[in-house]
């Protein structure tokens, strides 16, 4: 899976939410005291923006009628359009857990700042990240990109790319 980093740990304040997009689709970051979550922003009953317009709001809940109500602050997200509740960590749906869930992502905090990989000296440091590169070369009257970087595992069985001789131009956007 892979991984993207959406924020400052400190950009996103307990109890806010931050909306982004990555691979097309919106997704809402939550913090909810100092633990990160992230769901789809869009509601999946009638599709409305959940995490961007939703209210976040707590539950309450005691084990009996003569018991102790206890309540969590921040524990639920609620669309705006037609008020089905959703819980922020997970996604279930209070109103139809059995059948209705936001498609949850994984979020983690990991340690390092973008001043982490510069060197006070003035060099630059290697990060943790590695963007993905490819081949460029020139052959004749042309610039070519070679893509044809195998990943272990993923190329079973498929053919061999044709010799550069057979490339064909590319369209520009």
């Amino acid at each position: 899976m892979t991984k993207y980093i959406v924020a400052d740990a400190t950009e996103i304040e307990p109890g806010q939410r931050k909306i982004i997009e990555l691979e097309g689709r919106s997704i809402g970051v939550f913090n909810l005291d100092g633990e990160y979550f992230a769901l789809l922003n869009q509601c999946p009953h009638a599709g409305a923006a959940l995490c961007e317009h939703g209210t976040i709001f707590g539950v309450s809940a005691a084990e009996g009628p003569d018991q102790t109500i206890e309540y969590q602050r921040g524990k639920s997200l609620r669309c705006p359009w037609h008020q089905w509740e959703f819980d922020i960590r997970t996604g279930q749906s209070w109103y139809d857990p059995r059948n209705t869930k936001v498609r949850k992502y994984e979020v983690e905090v990991m340690p390092g700042a973008p001043e982490d990989v510069v060197d006070p000296d003035g060099g630059v440091q290697q990060g943790p990240h590695v963007m993905e590169g490819y081949a460029v070369s020139i052959e004749g009257d042309v610039v070519v990109v070679d893509t044809s970087r195998r990943r272990a595992g993923t190329q079973r069985n498929r053919p061999t790319a044709t010799p550069c001789a057979d490339t064909q131009p590319a369209t520009t956007a």
